[in-house]
C-alpha cells in the first residue's frame, strides 16, 4: 500500500519538504491576500497593482540565470536559506508601501529574489535527489507545495473576512514568518558540495556563452514552457470560462481548483516515474501535450450544456487536465536536469525558468484572448497547439542529446544520461 502522506520518509528530502511546506503556506497567504491588501488597505488602484506586478515579474526573470549559476559554485542550501531571509525582509517592506513608486521599489527586488531563488531551489533539489532521484524529489516537493499553498489560501480567508488594517498587517507578517521558518529548516539540510572545481574540469562540456546560447536546450525548454501555460489556463482562463461561458455559479471555481489540488497531492509522485533521463522524459512530455489537448474539447462543450451537466464535465475535464499537468511537470524537470551539463545545473535551471516565465507572462493575455474571445473554437485551437508542441518534444530532445559533448578529462559516460535505478 502506498504512502498517503505527501511527506517523504525521514531524511534530507523530508527536511527540504518541510521547508517547502512552510514557504508555500506564505505563498498561499500572499497570493490570496496580497492584491487586496495593496488595493483595499494601501489604496493603490487594481490597474496599478497589475501593471506593477507585471513589470516586477519581467524584471525579476533576469536574476534566474545569474543566481542559478551562483548555486553551481556555492552550497545551494546555504544560498537558498540566505535568499529566503532576504525575501523575508522584502515581504516585510510591503508594510511601508504607501504609493505606486514605493510599491515598485519593493516589488522589483522581491521579484528578483523570487525568480533567482527558484533556480537555486532547482539546483538544491538536484543535489539532494541525485541523478536518479531528482525528478522524484521535484514531484514530492510539488505535492507538498500544493498542500502548503492551499493551507495558506485558507488562512488568508480569515484576514480577508475581517477586512481591517490590522488583519492585513497580520497577513503580511505571516508571510514574513514563513520565509524565516523555511530558512531555518533549510539549514538543517546537509551542506551540499560546491561544483566550482568540477566546473573548471568540465569546461569543455559547457557551451561557450552559457545556457542562453545553447539553442538546442532552449528549444526543448521552449517546448516545455508552451505546455507549461496550462497553469495560466487553469488558474485564469478556466475560472473566467466557468462563470462567464459555462454559466456555473462562482463557488464552482473553487471546486474545480480543489480537484486539481487534491489530485496533485495524491498523484504527483506516482506519475513522476520514467522521466529521469532525456529520452523517456521527452516521450512523457509528448504524452502530456496530447492529454492536455484531449481536455480542451471537454471544456469547450460546457458552454452548451445545462448548469449541472456543465459542472460535471468541468470537473472531469479538470481531472484530465491535471494528469497532463503532472506529466508535464515531471517531464519538464527531467529534461531540464538531464540536458544540463553536470556542473552547470543551476545556471541551466535558471535559463529554463526564464523561458517558462516569459511564456507565462505572454500567455496570460494571449490565452485569455484566444479562449474567451474565440469560445469553443478557441479551446480547439489551444488543444491543437498543445498536441503539436508535444509531438515535437522527442525529436528536439534527440537533437539536444546528440549535440552534447563529453566532459573534458572525464569518462564520456559521465556526461550521458544516467539510467534510472
Amino acid at each position: 500500500m502506498g504512502r498517503v502522506s505527501p511527506l517523504p520518509p525521514p531524511g534530507p528530502l523530508r527536511t527540504l519538504a518541510l521547508a517547502t511546506l512552510a514557504n508555500t503556506v506564505g505563498t498561499g497567504l500572499w497570493l490570496a491576500g496580497g492584491a487586496l491588501y495593496l488595493t483595499r488597505d494601501v489604496g493603490l488602484s487594481p490597474t496599478s497593482v497589475g501593471a506593477g506586478l507585471t513589470v516586477a515579474g519581467l524584471v525579476g526573470l533576469t536574476a534566474s540565470v545569474p543566481l542559478g549559476g551562483l548555486a553551481d559554485r556555492w552550497d545551494p542550501r546555504t544560498l537558498r536559506a540566505a535568499l529566503q531571509v532576504c525575501q523575508a525582509f522584502a515581504a516585510a517592506a510591503y508594510l511601508l508601501v504607501d504609493s505606486l513608486a514605493m510599491f515598485l521599489v519593493v516589488a522589483v527586488p522581491e521579484a528578483l529574489l523570487s525568480a533567482g531563488n527558484l533556480a537555486v531551489r532547482a539546483a538544491l533539489v538536484a543535489a539532494v535527489g541525485g541523478p536518479t532521484g531528482r525528478v522524484h524529489a521535484f514531484a514530492t516537493l510539488r505535492a507538498v507545495a500544493n498542500l502548503g499553498t492551499t493551507a495558506g489560501t485558507a488562512l488568508a480567508g480569515i484576514a480577508l473576512a475581517v477586512d481591517t488594517h490590522r488583519a492585513y498587517q497580520v497577513l503580511v507578517l505571516g508571510n514574513v514568518a514563513t520565509y524565516l521558518l523555511s530558512a531555518a529548516l533549510l539549514l538543517r539540510v546537509p551542506r551540499q558540495a560546491a561544483r566550482a572545481g568540477g566546473a573548471r574540469r568540465a569546461a569543455g562540456s559547457i557551451r561557450r556563452g552559457g545556457p542562453l546560447r545553447d539553442g538546442r536546450f532552449l528549444a526543448v525548454s521552449g517546448t516545455s514552457a508552451v505546455l507549461g501555460t496550462h497553469l495560466t489556463v487553469l488558474t485564469l482562463v478556466v475560472p473566467l470560462w466557468t462563470v462567464g461561458q459555462a454559466g456555473a455559479p462562482p463557488p464552482v471555481v473553487s471546486a474545480v481548483l480543489l480537484v486539481n489540488t487534491v489530485l496533485t497531492v495524491l498523484l504527483a509522485v506516482r506519475l513522476s516515474g520514467g522521466a529521469e533521463t532525456a529520452a523517456p522524459a521527452a516521450r512523457k512530455l509528448r504524452r502530456a501535450g496530447l492529454v492536455l489537448a484531449s481536455a480542451t474539447p471537454l471544456y469547450a462543450a460546457t458552454a452548451g450544456l445545462p448548469v449541472l451537466p456543465a459542472v460535471g464535465v468541468l470537473l472531469v475535464a479538470t481531472a484530465v487536465w491535471t494528469v497532463g499537468d503532472l506529466w508535464h511537470a515531471s517531464a519538464g524537470a527531467g529534461l531540464a536536469y538531464d540536458l544540463a551539463p553536470p556542473h552547470a545545473i543551476g545556471a541551466y535551471q535558471g535559463a529554463d525558468g526564464l523561458v517558462a516565465g516569459l511564456a507565462q507572462a505572454l500567455g496570460r493575455g494571449l490565452l485569455t484572448l484566444l479562449v474567451l474571445g474565440g469560445g469553443a473554437v478557441g479551446w480547439l485551437v489551444l488543444g491543437a497547439l498543445f498536441a503539436a508542441v508535444g509531438l515535437t518534444a522527442p525529436a528536439l530532445a534527440r537533437r539536444a542529446v546528440a549535440s552534447r559533448p563529453a566532459p573534458t578529462g572525464e569518462p564520456a559516460a559521465a556526461g550521458q544520461p544516467v539510467a534510472p535505478v
